[in-house]
């Protein structure tokens, strides 16, 4: 199939839908034309939507049923499972475990952590790796099968799309997916509610921010995502269940040294509940993040610093959960002490200046 757009290179108020079915053909002048769509799409949005990706629809809804059953479970047989419990960052995550931003706005959703599922004498994770290790898998009818099998197909799609980004920057194949083999990507399961005092219906839940990772594959089924355009408005972004949407994370914006930039989005209080599915496509732990030397002009100097891939995620994810930062402040296994409050994110730069 054709790649598609659905806007032209000059409309900056609606983002792109790419057809991606091509990556999978075999044909290689197929294969760079999608790279080159997908690459342009994310140097002018940063964002982008795309289509013809081969997860089976069946799936993605399966996985919004077990979400909400576990969802709508009783407090106390959620808490069972609640992400503190766990040394690895797994489990769920309640109302209760809101980040520590500087904005004001009223965040109220639960969640459910997974990642990576390896056993339980993986090495990083016996040694004490906190982003590392096995998945923490609740008693219910369906929910391990279902999720592992879209966290497998979705994180293949993100390596394709990752391997594509590749093509279309020049870089030697494997530069970017060969750092992906024992990646510390997450997949979250997240359920928003609007409170029933909140009078304002287009209030913000989640605040402006931008991924931590390299990319953010995510499916949702209801409006509300907003993405800030690069002169800084903000814009919807379209629904349609068959449609996956990206997003550019910090780790690339650095990786590329800017030439694909990490976004600011939000998501808005337009119904009593929002459920959706974020996958962060990120590196293996100990990955150094900087820029590529083939992407570095000639007498130019990298723009970033280096930093590892596993203690940038883990910086960020001290900001976001509170039980982090009662493990770092008494001195817990936490790679990260807090000498900044808040903890800062050099990539929401932007949202400063606005």
């Amino acid at each position: 199939m054709s790649v598609t757009k659905l806007v032209s290179k000059n409309c900056e108020n609606q983002l792109p839908l790419i057809s991606v079915g091509a990556l999978k053909s075999g044909n290689n002048a197929q294969f760079l034309d999608v790279a080159d769509t997908i690459g342009e799409a994310a140097r002018t949005f940063g964002f982008f939507r795309i289509c013809d990706h081969g997860i089976d629809p069946a799936l993605i809804e399966n996985v919004y049923r077990v979400a909400e059953q576990f969802f709508g479970l009783q407090e106390d047989y959620k808490n069972q499972y609640y992400i503190a419990k766990s040394s690895n960052h797994r489990g769920y995550v309640p109302f209760t475990e809101k980040g520590d931003y500087p904005d004001e706005v009223h965040r109220s959703y639960e969640a459910f952590d997974l990642g990576l599922d390896l056993p339980h004498d993986d090495p990083d994770y016996l040694g004490g790796n906190g982003v590392l290790g096995p998945n923490v898998w609740p008693h219910l009818a369906g929910f391990r099968e279902t999720i592992a099998q879209y966290y497998d197909q979705v994180s293949a799609l993100g390596r394709l799309i990752c391997g594509a980004l590749e093509a279309h920057l020049g870089l030697p194949k494997g530069a970017m997916t060969d750092q992906m083999c024992k990646p510390i990507s997450q997949l979250r399961l997240l359920h928003y509610v609007r409170q029933a005092s909140t009078v304002e219906r287009k209030s913000v839940n989640m605040g402006a921010h931008t991924d931590y990772e390299c990319l953010t594959l995510l499916h949702t089924r209801n409006q509300g995502l907003q993405v800030m355009t690069q002169d800084d408005h903000w814009i919807d972004v379209p629904v349609d269940p068959n449609v996956l949407i990206v997003n550019i994370g910090d780790m690339m914006e650095a990786w590329t040294n800017g030439i694909f930039r990490s976004t600011p989005h939000r998501v808005l209080n337009l119904k009593p509940e929002r459920f959706s599915l974020p996958y962060f496509v990120a590196t293996n732990y100990d990955t150094e993040i900087k820029p590529f030397a083939q992407l570095i002009g000639a007498g130019q100097k990298a723009h970033y610093e280096p930093f590892l891939a596993g203690a940038h995620l883990e910086r960020m994810l001290i900001r976001d959960f509170p039980y982090l930062r009662h493990k770092a402040r008494s001195g817990a296994n936490v790679t990260h002490d807090l000498t900044q409050s808040p903890v800062d994110n050099p990539f929401e730069g932007r949202l400063k200046q606005g």
